[in-house]
């Protein structure tokens, strides 16, 4: 790593917090060692981090607790980068974790401290990359006005995520995902997106919620909004649609392909 990070370390026992600080540090990274579910808000407020290794069980507030606080709260940024790594079985808790807002899950069992430097060193990097082909497909989309959209997608299961995320990227358009109705309203708020999805239930805030925080922003209620649904009862379609949304799809009877026509006929 060329530029030293700033990282996080949310661990109570102070002797494994300063284990895994020297092994940080000594790889050049700058830590911060965070006790109590308290303190992780207050310093990740008061400084700017790469990176936050989030224990689950803490003192005052569960990590679970944290994390939703961190993603549903307006005042931390967006891109802040949350990987759990805790005690807790990875199979029971990741996809929890990670529909509240988590980058990524590691089992503190999985590596030894020395291990685990590299592990986050990966991390940054990928997630570096990330940012990077995000950036190279913006400046792309300078030049092609029909690719390079950006389209957030609001959607808790990871089948329809992946279904209907990747066709629309094949298509050529930047897709940014939330994966619960909470982290989807503040990404709406402090992001531009040219169309936003949604699914209609989703945890920590509905799709009808989101709409309606959406349309009371003066320069975003003319953003393309379509709603996706589990199912398509008439009582429950006819609020939404008052709400001006562009489609409602029943999801489990939509293509790729079909969502991606519309969605190119709702930005041409």
């Amino acid at each position: 790593m060329t530029i030293m990070a700033k990282i996080m370390l949310v661990e109570d026992d102070q002797m494994i917090a300063e284990i895994y600080t020297k092994k940080f540090e000594a790889a050049g990274f700058e830590v911060v060692n965070a006790v109590t579910g308290k303190e992780v808000l207050k310093y990740a407020l008061e400084g700017n981090f790469d990176l936050i290794l989030l224990d689950m069980v803490l003192p005052e507030m569960s990590g679970m607790d944290v994390l939703k606080e961190l993603r549903g709260n307006t005042e931390y940024k967006s891109d802040l980068k949350v990987v759990v790594f805790s005690n807790l079985n990875k199979t029971e808790h990741e996809v929890e974790a990670r529909k509240n807002g988590a980058n990524d899950f590691i089992g503190k069992t999985e590596y030894s401290p020395s291990e685990l430097v590299g592990v986050v060193q990966r991390l940054l990097n990928e997630y570096e990359e990330q940012k990077k082909n995000k950036a190279r497909l913006n400046i792309s989309s300078e030049d092609n006005a029909s690719t390079g959209k950006k389209i957030l997608f609001i959607e808790d299961e990871e089948i329809f995520l992946e279904m209907f995320g990747k066709k629309l990227e094949s298509e050529g358009y930047v897709v940014e995902y939330a994966k619960n109705g909470a982290w989807g309203s503040k990404l709406a708020a402090e992001k531009d997106f040219d169309l936003i999805i949604t699914d209609m239930v989703m945890p920590a805030m509905g799709g009808d919620e989101i709409i309606k925080r959406i349309r009371l922003d003066e320069t975003k209620n003319n953003i393309p909004i379509i709603v996706l649904s589990a199912s398509l009862i008439e009582e429950d379609i006819k609020p939404v649609r008052d709400l001006g949304i562009s489609e409602f799809y029943e999801k489990t009877q939509l293509v790729p392909s079909d969502l991606a026509r519309r969605v190119k006929e709702l930005l041409n």
